[in-house]
């Protein structure tokens, strides 16, 4: 279980600032893929027609999890990066700190 707090003091490289602020904290989620990419139109056009499928359709997955990447928003400048963390199965953002003795305060 990882956990990470809503704001977060982070280096900004931004040129307005180039030094630590703190930064808002979200979890980055991909786009809608487009449908009008190189590959996508070459698979599509590919793919029409008799013939069946074209491509290999990848099924030996083999890992359980997604590394997590932090999406970092300046307070003072409004610049975003990204910051990746390690892999794991449970992720929240904010939730409550740990105490000493094992127990949530």
């Amino acid at each position: 279980m990882v956990n990470i707090p809503k704001v977060k003091k982070a280096y900004c490289k931004d040129r307005k600032c180039r030094k630590h602020t703190p930064h808002k904290v979200t979890q980055y989620k991909t786009g809608k893929a487009s449908l009008y990419a190189q590959g996508k139109r070459r698979y599509d056009s590919k793919q029409s027609g008799y013939g069946g499928q074209t491509k290999p359709v990848f099924h030996k997955k083999a890992k359980t999890t997604k590394k997590i990447v932090l999406r970092l928003l300046c307070n003072t400048c409004k610049a975003v990066s990204m910051q990746p963390i390690k892999r794991c199965k449970h992720f929240e953002i904010g939730g409550d700190k740990k105490k000493k003795g094992g127990l949530f305060q």
